[in-house]
């Protein structure tokens, strides 16, 4: 008899002798055990359209082209940025739903939609034309199979543009004859109108920490918590405070739906943040937090070289706690 049948076979009967009671007793107690062979040990690690685009890389602007990229490099999933897609893509539902079918193909799952809301206006009808908007982007959410998606409050639009806003640290004075504190009950409504949708669609919407109201976790909360509803919670930015990092996202973490986690490789394009990610892992991690991590590369190294390095942090900082992958609980 060959030796490794002949030690199964021992092995097998020597277990056999444990005394029964001594059997059930190791099998109701709670203990940490070894994770199984195919249990997932990180959190899903998600790569952002946004980090290859990131508003001038046209050569990487193509969707199919990013999706590829995605399974390439050994990502988990893949979020769209909908303001890459281009206008006639998204007239074509066809073509909106090739890259359902491409991704699906690699077995890489459509995980987030991340979108652009202006809320934050006192003009009603502006308001309603990006109410409606949203609207249409929650169902596109769904028929892409889509759980979750991106919004934001949008801001006063006085910056010149981006960079003027990110040269002022995401702070923007109000209209003339406006305070911020009018421009709350506005998006608040806004975000009201929205969600009878989101949960007919099944699609979870993050208020993200992005500029404008949501420049602060409080703002966020408040519009958050005066909505009240599962449907809205907050999608973590975790490049989006730029001072006290970690209270702020500590403070945010309870009600995260979605995290966009940004590295800087090469240097910033608008700045840089040397973000502790295995401390981000452990406030996640100490809010019970399971989901998708999408990575937004925002240096300016080659992404060849960046995203995949980018991967590996990500992959090191969010592994799921032994005690969640392996406890043996009672019956």
């Amino acid at each position: 008899m060959p030796n490794s049948r002949r030690n199964f076979i021992a092995a097998g009967a020597a277990a056999s002798m444990i005394p029964l009671s001594t059997a059930v007793a190791r099998s109701t107690r709670q203990e940490a055990a070894p994770a199984l062979p195919g249990a997932r040990r990180t959190n899903p690690i998600a790569l952002s359209t946004y980090s290859l685009w990131r508003f001038r890389n046209d050569e990487l602007r193509d969707m199919d082209t990013c999706i590829d990229l995605a399974d390439e490099f050994g990502f988990d999933g893949i979020e769209f940025l909908l303001y890459q897609v281009g206008q006639n893509e998204m007239l074509s539902r066809s073509k909106m739903m090739s890259y359902k079918r491409r991704a699906q193909r690699l077995g890489l799952p459509l995980m987030g939609l991340s979108t652009h809301q202006g809320f934050v206006t006192p003009d009603r009808e502006k308001r309603r034309f990006h109410i409606d908007r949203t609207i249409g982007q929650i169902e596109m959410a769904y028929e892409l199979g889509i759980p979750t998606m991106r919004v934001n409050s949008g801001t006063w639009g006085t910056s010149k543009d981006f960079d003027e806003l990110m040269a002022n640290r995401g702070i923007e004075s109000p209209l003339e004859g406006y305070t911020d504190e009018d421009a709350f009950p506005w998006v608040i409504e806004a975000f009201e109108k929205c969600l009878p949708t989101a949960e007919r669609c099944g699609v979870v919407l993050g208020l993200e920490n992005h500029w404008g109201l949501g420049l602060t976790p409080e703002g966020i909360l408040r519009i958050v918590n005066a909505v009240d509803s599962p449907w809205l919670q907050v999608t973590t930015d975790t490049g989006n405070f730029l001072e006290d990092p970690y209270k702020r996202l500590e403070k945010l973490a309870p009600h995260t739906v979605l995290v966009q986690a940004k590295t800087y490789f090469g240097g910033g394009q608008w700045y840089t943040l040397e973000l502790d990610y295995e401390r981000i892992g452990r406030i996640l991690n100490a809010a019970n937090y399971r989901g998708w991590i999408s990575l937004e590369f925002e240096g300016m190294a080659d992404y060849r070289t960046a995203i995949p390095q980018s991967l590996e942090l990500l992959r090191n900082a969010f592994p799921r706690p032994e005690a969640v992958r392996g406890t043996v609980t009672s019956q």
